[in-house]
């Protein structure tokens, strides 16, 4: 059997992989790491996204922490960076939040924060994970009560963090039907931008189908259809965000974190003139910051290693192409809330468009392949996998590169390809991705 966490929680299909009696023995082990620190009874602050099956775990992780001994604040509805934020906020023990973020509908997941807001590390994680199915009662349960003016503390943080008003700014906001649907909108309207929110009506079963930052071509769409000024497109849990210029054009995780980098940069609050990404970052991002002065620390795939190297190196900015940007004077984790609030304000503070600020940053062409297999495991040792990626890279020289990783999240090896060309890159891309299903199986085995 594999760990339970992946790179974000734990994550699942709910009722079948995350089932409500998994639910309260995380939440009991959480308790038992989480709260050993301080004489007081330990506090949780608990947050969920918008899926249907979000209510039940909620209740059921509830019942495990009170069955350890600690207490419940019930945050309800909200994105997985409001969580973090108001840990500190309230001066909670822990926190946790009940989201699968960009993942379909019918999955869930739960992801534990400290009590300074951050993720957790893997040995933290490898603790709790360690201790599932110790089921003894701390004596006197612990209380829950709900948290009332969660958003509107978590609404004010976010106004606060920005750059200039956003007067007349017209921007279209993609809630994907999650978390963002109130306070994305909201928080936007509060800087004085002119705002359309689309995909804004949850109902526990429309999460992130067809619309938010994994679809960001549907805000891009709208933009051009409204005449908007921009659009800024959300996830389920809204940690990310990926954006739209006046033209329709998407600008990634990659470009927002450059044309940051930059200003930073310019103002003297970048520290060493250093920005962290993952290996997921495009050529052109290295590019970019190599032609401005700016180093680049590279970290793997997932914004709480993205903070654990910034908190290592003393950076300020650090971020994902998915759209994860981690600005840590204001926040602890991944928000694509305050990353379009810190964004769009950039731009209106230099009388500059969307298209205008990011530039400096040419993207060179990526394809990316999903590729379902029966045996991720067994990558690490697929020879005919890497002697794929080794022919590709030998074609592509220094106009292109490949990442073949296994997804943290989902039974699928992620094949990357950039090369000069789009052809080229799907070209390769299609090559290895053939090789992956060849050397690891397809989940529904083989075909008659």
């Amino acid at each position: 059997m594999g760990r339970l966490f992946g790179t974000d929680g734990v994550r699942g299909v709910a009722g079948r992989d995350l089932t409500e009696a998994l639910a309260s023995q995380l939440g009991r082990a959480a308790v038992a790491v989480l709260g050993r620190h301080g004489a007081r009874r330990p506090v949780f602050v608990l947050g969920r996204d918008t899926r249907e099956s979000g209510a039940m775990l909620e209740a059921a992780l509830a019942s495990g922490i009170r069955a350890a001994g600690g207490d419940v604040l019930v945050a309800g509805v909200q994105t997985t960076p409001a969580v973090a934020f108001l840990i500190g906020e309230v001066g909670a023990s822990a926190g946790a939040m009940i989201s699968a973020s960009h993942n379909p509908p019918e999955y869930n997941g739960i992801k534990f924060f400290s009590r300074r807001g951050y993720k957790l590390p893997d040995p933290l994680e490898d603790e709790i994970e360690a201790l599932l199915g110790d089921d003894e009662d701390a004596g006197r349960p612990g209380d829950s009560r709900p948290l009332e003016d969660a958003t509107e503390r978590y609404l004010e943080h976010l106004v606060k963090a920005a750059e200039a008003p956003l007067d007349a700014l017209a921007v279209v906001v993609d809630c994907a039907n999650g978390s963002a649907s109130e306070p994305a909108p909201e928080a936007l309207r509060r800087l004085g931008a002119e705002v359309r929110a689309i995909h804004d009506r949850p109902d526990g079963r429309n999460i992130n189908v067809g619309c938010g930052a994994m679809h960001p071509e549907v805000v891009a769409e709208a933009v051009t259809s409204a005449g908007a000024d921009a659009g800024a497109a959300h996830d389920g849990d809204a940690d990310r965000a990926m954006f739209a210029d006046a033209s329709g054009d998407i600008v990634d995780g990659d470009q927002v974190l450059a044309a940051c980098a930059i200003a930073m940069r310019d103002a003297g609050r970048l520290p060493d003139n250093t920005v962290v990404t993952t290996v997921m970052a495009n050529l052109g991002f290295h590019r970019c910051m190599r032609s401005e002065g700016i180093e680049v620390l590279t970290t793997k795939v997932g914004d709480r290693y993205v903070l654990e190297t910034m908190l290592r190196s003393g950076a300020a900015l650090g971020g994902e192409q998915s759209g994860h940007v981690i600005f840590r004077e204001h926040a602890t984790t991944g928000d694509g809330l305050l990353t379009a609030v810190r964004f769009l304000s950039l731009a209106a503070s230099r009388g500059a468009s969307v298209a205008e600020l990011v530039s400096p940053m040419r993207r060179f062409p990526q394809v990316l392949e999903n590729v379902e297999v029966a045996n991720q495991g067994g990558l690490p040792e697929a020879e005919g996998v890497w002697y794929a990626v080794e022919r590709a890279e030998g074609e592509l020289g220094e106009r292109g590169r490949v990442l073949v990783r296994a997804s943290g999240t989902e039974p699928v090896v992620r094949v990357m390809v950039e090369g000069e060309t789009e052809e080229e890159a799907r070209a390769h891309a299609g090559a290895v991705a053939d090789a992956v299903r060849t050397a690891l199986g397809s989940p529904e085995g083989p075909r008659s």
